[in-house]
């Protein structure tokens, strides 16, 4: 509950009680408690509860296994991305090995769950940040794309994010060859430029769109797993919020 009120405050109780699934009387309860505890929660009839300013938890403390979690998180994003994710997760690797007690770095030598490096020679690893970069900036993209029939087509795309399926990434983008959405595997793109001078795709075009259409087709091998099994999705902070709603 500190941790809610440290991210969202001011938090009625009304809104604690349905973010934690309890009641609001349990939540009143809870209060009582952190208060007799020494935390400064102070509650404001109408606006909420909300901590004292500038307090501060005691720092994180991570148990083996959660910490060995983090870890394998991190080289995933280092292997599976590209160097513009890679760089920051190696960075907050350092960090999460500097802020453990005495003792505890040999702990990420001994980890039994390995991530090994096999991506960053492949020309997927490259594309991968120039794609992501395209996303982050609303830019164009031409592609050209070679399908899994052998047939090589160039494409004008509005890129909109990437999909990890757990063994390859895709992009799903706007597609003005096919005036519709379509998903394009990164490793069957074999090359890509920045496409200025482009108008504005149509008003509808965006992630979220895209992601409806692509739940509300019928159901396929391909299609299921939009609704079932949900790839990791990729989506730049920096993109303006008109084109994410």
């Amino acid at each position: 509950m500190t941790n809610l009120l440290r991210a969202h405050q001011p938090l009625t109780a009304t809104a604690l009680a349905e973010r934690l699934g309890v009641s609001e009387r349990t939540i009143y309860r809870y209060m009582d408690d952190l208060s007799l505890a020494g935390i400064p929660v102070y509650g404001e009839a109408g606006v909420g509860y909300r901590l004292s300013e500038g307090f501060e938890l005691p720092p994180l403390q991570l148990c083996a296994a959660e910490l060995e979690a983090l870890i394998t998180g991190v080289n995933l994003v280092t292997v599976l991305t590209g160097k513009g994710l890679a760089d920051p997760a190696l960075s907050l690797l350092a960090k999460i090995e500097a802020a453990l007690p005495a003792g505890r770095p040999a702990s990420l030598v001994a980890r039994s769950v390995r991530v090994p490096d096999y991506r960053r020679s492949s020309a997927e690893y490259g594309r991968w940040d120039q794609l992501h970069g395209a996303i982050a900036a609303g830019d164009w993209l031409t592609i050209d794309y070679g399908a899994a029939s052998g047939q090589q087509t160039r494409r004008l795309v509005y890129p909109l994010g990437l999909f990890y399926w757990g063994g390859r990434w895709t992009l799903g983008a706007w597609c003005t060859l096919r005036q519709g959405y379509r998903d394009f595997r990164i490793d069957r793109i074999e090359a890509q430029a920045p496409a200025p001078d482009c108008d504005d795709p149509p008003a509808w075009v965006s992630l979220a769109h895209y992601l409806d259409e692509r739940c509300a087709e019928p159901v396929s091998r391909d299609r299921a797993a939009f609704s079932e099994i949900r790839p990791t999705l990729v989506e730049s902070p920096n993109r303006k919020k008109s084109e994410r709603d």
